[in-house]
């Protein structure tokens, strides 16, 4: 079966300026890989004729299918059309089924008019219309020298549109497409490399046919298992063999699998054992409370967050001990412990998580450098403590690590119950 490679090519100085996310070259992208189409190059280009053509060009010598987003409005700086019709020596042509859309879309917009978007009606006469029923640039379609490309609007909802009504099932209908399948295993604190160790050895068994992928984020490894093939079910059977010699090397750093998030894990092991939990807080400033409370149906289990910053907010709020903060100071053992117990007592949770630290740039001593953070745990059964040494990273860095470290405190608290 042949192999298809892609090039998604956005057009666009707003997206080269930073004033625009490129969120459009990652959906295609997804939605590529479903069907078997790998994507070799996301390229992004300004609104000049030249620097598009240049761009079709160079995708031709690696791709079979180029995909195009942008430059396709009503305004004279959208410029793709033109550039299109000059790349395929062709000429524009009004296309019929192109105004019916125009007026379907505009009746019940009286304000616009099509007289106004009858530029839109104009495509390339080489090309196949795909229909946009959520905006005025239709997608255009080309297959020239054995290369399919495929031009749409750089609106995100419009290119959505055409892509899962138009693109993909064209796509699938005209070409032979490979099977391509995924298995996504989160893993939380471990680095990058040292995960990498760990599992090198499944990582030199993998058949040709299976590729793994290491995706790192602050304070997480993605690993992502690729494999690509003709039969489905040997496909899943090959990926869950792989996957499940990872989990039995790296159980203790995996809390998931897909696009499920650390704080909905631990949102699910905590009611499912119908526990609460409150938190007491103070470098991290009610980060972890807000991180708790986006997933849905966490009123079910969260009861209260405790932003506790100065000695006297921890021991009148929680109970800390002045006298313990006076000896110890706040970036302590005993000040994390006496938080997470204070606030578990004070609001009668199951559980009390608490974070005291120096997330920086400044305050730190030699003793406590900026990054040191202490984190700690507390049910009814077991009270444990932490230390983070995160470095100087910068402070919202150290405060979403000190968050990330808290709710994986908490998984593994629960997980060993």
């Amino acid at each position: 079966m042949p192999n298809f490679n892609a090039e998604i090519i956005t057009i666009g100085d707003e997206l080269l300026y930073g004033q625009t996310i490129n969120t459009n070259a990652a959906f295609i992208g997804s939605l590529l890989s479903e069907i078997g189409v790998s994507v070799l190059k996301m390229t992004t280009v300004s609104d000049q004729n030249n620097e598009i053509k240049k761009a079709i060009q160079i995708a031709e010598q690696s791709s079979q299918i180029i995909l195009i987003t942008g430059g396709l409005g009503p305004t004279n700086d959208d410029v793709t059309k033109k550039a299109l019709v000059e790349y395929f020596n062709t000429k524009l042509i009004q296309n019929q089924s192109v105004l019916e859309d125009l007026k379907e879309l505009f009746q019940f917009r009286p304000a616009i008019k099509i007289e106004e978007n009858l530029n839109q009606t104009w495509v390339p006469e080489n090309c196949i219309k795909l229909t946009n029923k959520v905006g005025t640039a239709p997608g255009m379609w080309f297959n020239e020298k054995g290369i399919i490309y495929v031009a749409m609007p750089g609106v995100p909802r419009e290119m959505e549109f055409i892509m899962k009504n138009g693109v993909l099932p064209k796509l699938k209908n005209e070409l032979q497409l490979p099977i391509i399948q995924h298995s996504i295993i989160n893993t939380v604190g471990i680095a990058e490399v040292k995960l990498a160790q760990m599992i090198a050895e499944v990582e030199n068994s993998l058949p040709n046919s299976i590729s793994l992928a290491y995706l790192p984020s602050l304070g997480k490894v993605k690993l992502r298992l690729t494999a690509k093939g003709t039969d489905k079910t040997f496909i899943e059977k090959e990926l869950k063999k792989f996957t499940s010699q990872i989990e039995s090397i790296a159980s203790d750093y995996i809390y998931g699998y897909g696009n499920i998030s650390l704080e909905e894990v631990v949102g699910k092991q905590i009611a499912a054992k119908n526990f609460t939990i409150s938190t007491a807080e103070s470098c991290t400033g009610g980060k972890l409370a807000n991180t708790l409370l986006t997933i849905p149906g966490s009123s079910e289990y969260f009861s209260a967050g405790v932003i506790a910053y100065s000695y006297e907010a921890k021991n009148n709020l929680l109970g800390v001990s002045l006298e313990m903060l006076n000896i110890e100071g706040a970036v302590s053992e005993k000040c994390a412990k006496e938080m997470a117990i204070g606030v578990r007592e004070k609001f009668n949770t199951s559980i009390g998580i608490s974070s005291t630290g120096i997330a920086g740039p400044g305050g730190g001593t030699p003793d406590k450098p900026v990054g040191t953070v202490w984190i700690a745990y507390s049910d009814a059964f077991q009270t444990i403590v932490k230390r983070l040494d995160l470095g100087n990273n910068g402070r919202l860095v150290n405060i979403e690590l000190t968050t990330i470290a808290c709710l994986n405190l908490i998984r593994k608290s629960l997980k060993i119950e």
